[in-house]
Formats: structure tokens, sequence, C-alpha cells
């Protein structure tokens, strides 16, 4: 059992009761209370355990480790909002089955207080780093990166590090990440109110409208749910990088709508259809996805918001070139630029190497469609949490992370902390 486990397990549970979601913000909270509490009950937990902390403003915090050229472990303690379809509660923190449920657990307060615990037992062992670890705990990953940018403000970001929040064995590429908010003008709508979504990154699991009028033979024909005057569709949530493992809601009610309505009929095409080829772009780090995550109607308008990840051996020039063929305004409301490393980077091979022993497995790097926070250093990459086999939990109702998971990142981050920093 590595050191630390049990504590481990409990601070976990802790922090997931956490409701970190991005939410109202104020001058002292400026990612909302939740994310606050959380990242005041992170510090306080490093400054028991021996560590020196800094809040830099609730945007963002610091625990210290070590002296010499910096090196960052870049974590976020935000979390996406719960969404429907939860069987246990998702900000209990409940242990059950041999698993920690709960939103972050996996991603990413789990991975985080992996690597505070095990930089705990790097201490008690005597382990001096010769580089100064710096864990960056962040409180709006999921929705513009703003902690990032505001520690930048304040102080020189680590060139060098790793982020535990994607996949192992290690990440040598992430695709360029593009969120767009598409304006389609619709004529005499079928409806008084759409809208469906609740994050730009997470795939629709529902979407309402109110229709002018109801076709109970349509309506079942593309399963949607009838509801006094309204209609309801129903998916499966899923990251925005992976849309193929959710279901999207905004298709089958836009579906219904199609039938009568060319505005309807042409979103399908371009979206869901793919009538432009934008998904056609592809290269080693995979093909282009699209995900059109966000809906609603407004002033005469059908507004959708897409989670775009497209290879990244291509630019963003590209993809807006294909967007300027579906014909209407849109804008861009976060960009991100794809990461690329070369597999045999030092980096890299030393925590493949540390992979490989903590598994016994032998593995190559991989490329993901996910966005983590390594693409804000120069040399940094994504090391974990997730492995090839898991079951699909991150952004989707039930999310956990087994109590076996926190056992091997105890391990796994000791070692890879020691090797990058002796």
């Amino acid at each position: 059992m590595p050191h630390y486990f049990n504590e481990t397990v409990a601070s976990i549970c802790e922090s997931i009761r956490f409701d970190s979601s991005i939410a109202r913000h104020s001058a002292k909270m400026p990612f909302g209370k939740g994310a606050y509490d959380c990242l005041n009950h992170f510090l306080a937990l490093a400054e028991k355990l021996g560590f020196e902390t800094h809040n830099y403003d609730g945007y963002v915090g610091e625990v210290v480790f070590g002296h010499g050229d910096p090196f960052a472990i870049l974590c976020h303690l935000d979390v996406v909002p719960a969404g429907d379809g939860w069987t246990k509660p998702p900000f209990g923190g409940v242990v059950e089955d041999g698993k920690i449920w709960g939103r972050g657990a996996m991603d990413d307060k789990g991975p985080a207080i992996c690597v505070l615990y095990a930089m705990k037992a790097l201490k008690d062992r005597g382990f001096i780093p010769n580089r100064t670890v710096k864990l960056i705990v962040g409180c709006n990953e999921e929705s513009g990166w703003g902690c990032i940018e505001y520690y930048k403000r304040n102080q020189p970001l680590p060139k060098d590090g790793f982020s535990p929040d994607a996949d192992f064995p290690v990440i040598y590429a992430e695709k360029g990440i593009l969120h767009v908010r598409l304006h389609y003008p619709v004529q005499t709508a079928p409806f008084f109110f759409l809208e469906g979504g609740t994050s730009a990154n997470m795939v629709c699991d529902i979407c309402e409208a109110t229709p002018r009028s109801v076709s109970v033979k349509r309506a079942k024909a593309c399963n949607l749910e009838i509801r006094g005057k309204k209609l309801l569709s129903h998916g499966v949530s899923a990251h925005g990088s992976t849309p193929e493992m959710g279901q999207n809601a905004i298709l089958p009610m836009l579906e219904y709508f199609a039938v009568r309505n060319e505005t309807a009929a042409k979103i399908v095409a371009d979206l869901f259809e793919d009538l432009h080829g934008l998904r056609e772009l592809s290269d080693e780090t995979g093909a282009l996805t699209l995900s059109p995550n966000l809906i609603k109607y407004r002033k005469g308008e059908i507004q959708i918001v897409c989670d775009i990840r497209y290879p990244a051996t291509f630019s963003v020039e590209t993809i807006y070139g294909k967007l300027n063929e579906f014909g209407v305004k849109y804008e861009t409301i976060h960009h991100q630029e794809p990461l690329f490393h070369e597999k045999d980077s030092p980096l890299i091979q030393k925590l493949l190497s540390v992979y490989e022993e903590c598994t016994g497995k032998t593995a190559e790097p991989i490329a993901i469609g996910g966005g983590t926070y390594a693409r804000a250093l120069k040399n940094g990459v994504a090391f974990g949490p997730e492995m090839e086999g898991d079951e699909p939990v991150i952004h989707r109702p039930d999310e956990y992370i087994t109590l076996e998971r926190v056992e091997l990142l105890l391990d796994m981050y000791e070692k890879a902390i020691e090797k990058l920093t002796k």
C-alpha cells in the first residue's frame, strides 16, 4: 500500500464535495464560491502537510517543494457542471464498490491530490528536489483558462512540466481546440423556445423546445418526449473531444423540425452530416472532431456553440476556411493552439520509463483530442490518469476513480517527480 493512501482517499472525497463548476463571481471569488472554497481547502491541506503555498487572489494556487530551476505540475480543481443522469450524488464524495464517486474524481481533483501526497511521501523520506517543483492548481481550466493567464501575469510560468489530466502512457500531441458560436437566421421559427446543453465542452444530454404545434407521429419517430406543450430530447453526455462516446440530444430535436424548416435542415447538414467535409481533415494525431454542444433560439436566429478539435499539424486558418463555406456568421469564443512534441524527447522518455516500471507494460506515446494545461508550457506533456480500456467517465454522469487507480497514481507520480527533478 503506498504512503498516505487512506489520507489521499479521504482528501479526494472532501474535495469532491465542493461544487467547483463555474458560478457567479465576485471580486474575491473570481470563479464562484465553490471553486474558491475548493482552492482554499487544497492549499490548507498542503500547508498542513508542511509545504509552502501561495494563493493568487482566488484564481490559482501554488504548492512549492525544493530549490532550483522550476518544474511545473499543472492541475485544476474546477469541474464541468454535474448534468443529469447520476445514480450517485455528484458532489457526495462517496466511496462504494472500490471507487470514489463524484464530479472531479478523475478530472482532475483526484490526480491533483495524488500528486500532493506523492510530494509529501518524497518529502518524508528526505528527498530534496534539485528543481523547484511548483504544483499549480487552477480554478478555470474547463471554461477559459483565466486562472493560468492570471498566474502568468503574477509569476513566470516554468518552461518544463507535466499535467496529470489526460491519459497514460504519456501524451506527445494534443489537437487544437476551437469553440465557435454559429448564427443561423430562421424565418418564421416553428417554435417559441429552443435550448439545450450545459457546457461548450460537454456533449448535450438534454434539449427542449416549445413548438408552435406538435406532431405526435413525428415526435415518436424522433424519439422525443412530449411533456405538456414541450418536446424533450434526451442524450448521453460525454467529453467534447470524444463526441462519439456520447449521444447528442440536439440532433433528434433538429431532425423533428427539419422536415418543415430549412434552417433546421441546414444545421443538420452542416454540423451533423458534415456537408463541408470538416471531419475529413486528419493527420497522425487523428481526425477532426466537431461537437455541437449548446443551442438556443434568440432574436430570430438559432445560435449553436461547437467544440472543434483539429489535428495538431493543421493551422486554425484551415479550419476557418472550412467554416466560411457554411455561409453563416460565426465568432470564436475560445481557441488553443495544438501541442506537439517529438516522441523521443527526454521528458517524454523519462515519463514513459516510469509508466513501464509501474505497470510492467511497454507502450508508445499517444496523441489526444483533449486539451490540458500542458500546452501552456514550452516543454509540457500530459501524464495520466486514464488508462486504455477504462470506462469513459470524464464529463459523464457517475464519474469515479477506482481505489486501485489511486494507489497506482501515488506510486507513479512519486517516481515521476523524483526522476524528473533529481
